[in-house]
């Protein structure tokens, strides 16, 4: 029995009946060979971990656009949260943490740049809407060198349905779902007062005196809110008073900073501006999109290509091709 046989083993021993284990996944599109070392699900988090896609998430935008401080979450930063209150859940339930960590580090690979400014953008810019989860799908199948990472079915199921209507088949994915709400709520809270858009006193004191009024209380309460409410049945739910104070908050959040905030506005239509200029420049111009040939000999369209090359892009870098392409040359620089 080599390493991964015995940690399958200590799964079906340790772990919840209703976990989903790692020798029971429903494979992979491309089979491949099984590691000595490493279960499918830690295979597809090291998968992940190594990706550019990963990589390039440090400088992607989470809420707040080209922000002065270094202590303002990015894209990278908020997943690794999202990571690691996933964990915690799963591990207190008895669930499979590597599956749940896998899935909460790709689940916004397919993010765009410039955070949901740039995801509303191109949502409207296409002609069947984007959605980063569905992207972030489209990059570990396909997208990531050229490829796809060819993750398990469990995993990718995570991804796809962190949000939306739809529901994850696993209790791992239903744990995600919850996570990256915890997260963000919480870090766009700090960020936010941080940034001087909102005061303490200015969130909904209901909310405040269920879930806590730090931080770390809100974290605490949300986190072990979930533990107890689903340790009974195979349902990863909130009791009913802390679920409503979430969503309560999460509403403040949406009509207070996300969507509005005067010292975002500017900026936000900025970046909605490069978003929209590179799209239809790169329509109008599609061979000007690395590997076109290739693309196009795969049967990508035009909205395709462009759409997936823009949504990879960092901010840094889709501000300089914006540049690079708009803004006139000084004559002694050309």
């Amino acid at each position: 029995m080599n390493i991964r046989e015995r940690l399958e083993e200590n799964e079906k021993k340790l772990l919840s009946p209703f976990a989903t284990l790692a020798a029971n996944t429903k494979g992979r599109k491309f089979p491949s060979e099984k590691c000595e070392i490493r279960t499918e699900y830690q295979r597809d988090r090291d998968k992940i971990i190594h990706s550019k896609a990963f990589r390039r998430l440090k400088h992607k935008t989470q809420v707040f656009i080209a922000p002065d401080g270094d202590h303002f979450r990015t894209r990278l930063t908020h997943t690794l949260e999202v990571a690691q209150i996933a964990r915690t859940i799963a591990r207190s339930l008895m669930l499979n943490e590597d599956l749940t960590e896998a899935m909460a580090l790709g689940h916004d690979l397919g993010h765009t740049p410039f955070g949901h400014s740039g995801e509303r953008m191109l949502n409207d810019l296409c002609a069947g809407g984007f959605k980063h989860n569905e992207q972030s799908v489209r990059v570990c199948e396909l997208l990531e060198d050229g490829k796809g990472l060819n993750l398990t079915f469990e995993v990718l199921d995570g991804i796809a349905h962190h949000t939306g209507s739809e529901m994850p088949e696993t209790l791992e994915g239903q744990i995600l779902r919850y996570a990256d709400r915890i997260a963000y709520i919480n870090h766009d809270i700090d960020d936010a007062l941080r940034a001087k858009i909102i005061k303490t006193t200015d969130l909904p004191k209901d909310c405040i005196d269920v879930l806590g009024d730090t931080h770390a209380k809100r974290i605490d309460t949300m986190i072990k809110d979930i533990i107890r409410t689903s340790t009974e049945k195979p349902e990863i739910k909130m009791s009913e008073n802390v679920q409503k104070a979430m969503d309560n908050l999460r509403k403040y959040m949406f009509d207070n900073v996300y969507i509005v905030g005067d010292q975002r506005s500017t900026e936000e239509w900025k970046a909605k501006r490069i978003i929209k200029s590179l799209f239809e420049y790169f329509t109008e111009y599609p061979e000007e999109v690395p590997f076109y040939k290739e693309l196009k000999d795969k049967g990508f369209t035009v909205e395709e290509m462009v759409t997936d090359y823009i949504a990879g892009m960092t901010d840094q870098y889709a501000i300089y091709v914006y540049t690079k392409i708009f803004i006139p040359k000084s004559i002694d620089k050309m």
